[in-house]
């Protein structure tokens, strides 16, 4: 009987990991969702509208991310920085519209990376950044410096669409080690000639492309990992209990049998 209830006791303990999993993540879905909807919103200038879920969202964000504790301390800054921007870009009467769909766009792919649990939505964004880095290459290998410049802003300006996502999805070693790449030609720009910089944008270009084919290990939230082994220990105490009845029965038939 003891036994029994031990293991009644542990299956609870499985589901009530398996239902706190499930309201988490519903929570997350509805902040992508609320996120997904103030970029629409923007993208056809209803700014109000927009601003009104952005409200919310911070409203919801603030109730799961700071009072449950369902985000890292690297979500919860990252997000809130994000979110500012976007709230910014569509109370700000002097932006204008392609900058405040950059802007928010950023924020929904971020508020996507914490959310997602296969292939985040930044990833998407391949062709864009790759094109406008071919841009920059070429003008360095033929020497335009004009040309050189206004494709380097481009550049980063795509780059700067994914980078709150890429905050929340790279370990910080490989974004530091990508970054100080993107930086090192912004800050030299003026004093760059096609043979010193032939190596150096080659290998950056490299890392672009293992950032989109391998955008890195999509780490599961920790309370499924919880879940999952929960489950896993539980199968086997279970069998183990079973299979240790069934032969503690089988001896004990033997022995019975024995001294008949």
């Amino acid at each position: 009987m003891r036994s029994f209830v031990a293991i009644l006791f542990t299956f609870c303990l499985v589901f009530s990991g398996l239902f706190a999993f499930a309201s988490s993540n519903s929570a997350l879905v509805e902040l992508d969702k609320m996120a997904d909807e103030a970029l629409q919103l923007t993208k056809f200038s209803r700014l109000e509208e927009a601003k009104s879920i952005l409200e919310r969202f911070s409203v919801q964000f603030s109730k799961e991310g700071i009072k449950e504790g369902k985000f890292t301390m690297d979500e919860l800054r990252v997000l809130t920085a994000s979110h500012h921007e976007a709230l910014r870009a569509v109370t700000n009467i002097n932006m204008s519209l392609d900058e405040r769909v950059r802007i928010v766009t950023s924020f929904r792919l971020a508020t996507d990376a914490v959310a997602s649990t296969h292939q985040p939505m930044w990833v998407e964004m391949e062709a864009s950044v790759m094109k406008d880095f071919q841009g920059v290459k070429n003008a360095a290998l033929e020497g335009d410096k004009d040309a050189y410049n206004q494709n380097l802003n481009t550049f980063l300006s795509t780059y700067t669409v994914i980078q709150p996502s890429l905050k929340i999805d790279l370990t910080a070693e490989k974004l530091q080690k990508l970054d100080s790449k993107i930086t090192y030609l912004d800050r030299y720009r003026a004093d760059f000639s096609e043979q010193e910089w032939t190596a150096h944008l080659e290998s950056l270009e490299q890392d672009l492309q293992k950032l989109f084919s391998d955008p890195g290990e999509d780490e599961a939230d920790p309370s499924l990992w919880w879940v999952i082994s929960m489950t896993g220990s539980t199968i086997i105490l279970t069998l183990s209990y079973v299979s240790w009845r069934k032969y503690r029965g089988q001896k004990q038939q033997s022995k019975r049998k024995r001294l008949k």
